[in-house]
């Protein structure tokens, strides 16, 4: 076995000696590469906190010109997470010891890196979720176009994968759509806890200095701050769950569009039309014309399911406080929100590009899939339902053939709300209006705190 050779990479609990590089290469792990979305995220955190600390004013607007000198070196690429790094939090708090002398000093008072990177990614998941939700709005939003578009094209609905009653374009694309809208809306749920402030909890048990940690939260467009200092560290990886969660959900949505438009494309459906643009071809079988995109689709929504499952087992069963197990929680939500960014992109934009053969799903609606209509005909006449279906149920037996419907006569026999004859697209183009305002609006409240602090840096 080699000798350990010694480090020189900066880390903010080190005391200046000599650290163990592979010790060091151990616990730092893969967090350079992991941190490197939330350099913008520290550095406006630390803009937020500055504003809870009891220095002198003078001190304090020195510490946020510094921070904005440190922003605009961010954007620029000039500030990044080197190998002489341990993580996101050292590279910020050297450069600006590097560049603003003794500023770069006083900017982690009062704070540990246990609350710090859970600021990290508070500000992060929120700017993401939000994004999230309105990439999911949009695809709910093509769906509805699809089915105003193709509100009179009928095919057969399945129950158990076989032949169950007469369906349309229009009643499938917003049963899709509204799926995606109850997912949108249940992140509000999801939000209002990503939507406080953990500064001033430090390591788990607060600081001993009178940190205002009512005007931080004010300060970075949080809507308040978790109470118990403790709760901040025992918090971490069930908001992560649940933010997964939340994006497991999006996945299982559009999983399920994925599979239908997959197997009514076949050949032996062909309700569905993939342009050539949507398909892909084989290596060996010319013919072919491969639904990928939505294959993959489901793919990633079960690598989503995964990220949910790996950080569920790294937090379960610790105790309270904090534990450097969390440092791999990062990575997975990370992937996991990355994967349903790409799915609902990827959806959105081909939902509006598929095409119907209105003939073939209109001849796939007749003999026993009417059924149920010629039982409800019987019972117009007088005849009670359990009655009409038995007898109905008994020719079907014999063969005997009932006469077809017209695809008018089956839309005008299905008024009800909801139904076939009268899809509810105005209520979902409602939904999505309102949720669209939510979004907007929680934003703005956040990203004008994160301007003014920015003060135009951002």
């Amino acid at each position: 076995m080699t000798k350990s050779r010694r480090s020189d990479a900066q880390t903010l609990w080190g005391s200046g000696a000599k650290l163990d590089a592979q010790m060091l290469a151990y616990t730092v792990a893969d967090d350079r590469e992991v941190d490197r979305r939330l350099i913008r995220w520290d550095i406006l955190g630390s803009l937020g906190h500055i504003e809870g600390l009891p220095i002198a004013e003078g001190e304090r607007r020195g510490l946020a010109r510094a921070l904005r000198a440190a922003l605009k070196a961010a954007d620029a690429d000039d500030l990044r997470i080197g190998r002489d790094h341990e993580d996101v939090h050292s590279a910020v708090e050297f450069w600006l010891t590097k560049h603003h002398g003794d500023v770069g000093l006083m900017v982690h008072a009062g704070r540990s890196r246990n609350d710090q990177v859970v600021t990290d990614l508070r500000l992060y998941l929120r700017d993401t979720l939000l994004e999230l939700q309105a990439r999911a709005l949009d695809a709910a939003e093509e769906l509805v176009r699809f089915a105003a578009k193709h509100r009179t094209v009928l095919w057969p609905g399945y129950t158990h994968q076989r032949r169950a009653m007469p369906s349309s374009a229009a009643l499938w694309a917003l049963a899709h759509a509204e799926g995606l809208l109850d997912t949108a809306e249940s992140l509000e749920a999801v939000y209002r806890r990503v939507d406080r402030s953990p500064l001033g909890s430090a390591a788990g048990y607060g600081t001993p200095l009178p940190y205002d940690r009512k005007g931080v939260a004010r300060a970075l467009g949080f809507s308040g701050f978790d109470a118990s200092v403790t709760a901040v560290q025992n918090g971490r990886g069930k908001l992560e769950a649940a933010v997964l969660f939340w994006c497991a959900q999006l996945g299982h949505d559009l999983a399920k569009l994925s599979s239908d438009v997959i197997l009514f494309s076949a050949e032996e459906f062909g309700w569905i039309l993939l342009p050539p643009e949507l398909a892909t071809g084989s290596s060996i079988m010319p013919h072919k014309r491969n639904p990928d995109l939505f294959e993959l689709t489901r793919a990633r929504a079960g690598q989503v399911e995964g990220a949910l499952a790996e950080v569920m087992a790294v937090g379960r069963g610790l105790p309270s406080g904090y534990h450097r197990d969390f440092q791999f929680l990062k990575a997975p939500l990370f992937r996991g929100l990355d994967r349903t960014a790409e799915m609902l992109e990827m959806i959105g934009s081909a939902i509006p590009k598929l095409m119907v053969d209105r003939v073939r799903g209109a001849k796939a609606l007749s003999g026993d899939i009417l059924a149920t209509d010629e039982v409800f005909r019987r019972m117009k006449t007088g005849v009670p339902f359990r009655t009409a279906y038995r007898a109905v149920a008994a020719e079907l037996k014999r063969g005997v053939k009932f006469p077809a419907l017209s695809p008018r006569e089956i839309i005008a026999g299905r008024t009800s709300a909801g139904g076939v004859g009268n899809v509810a697209i105005a209520a979902a183009r409602s939904r999505v209006r309102a949720a669209r305002r939510w979004n907007v609006r929680v934003r703005r409240r956040w990203e004008g705190a994160l301007d003014r602090l920015a003060g135009g840096a951002r």
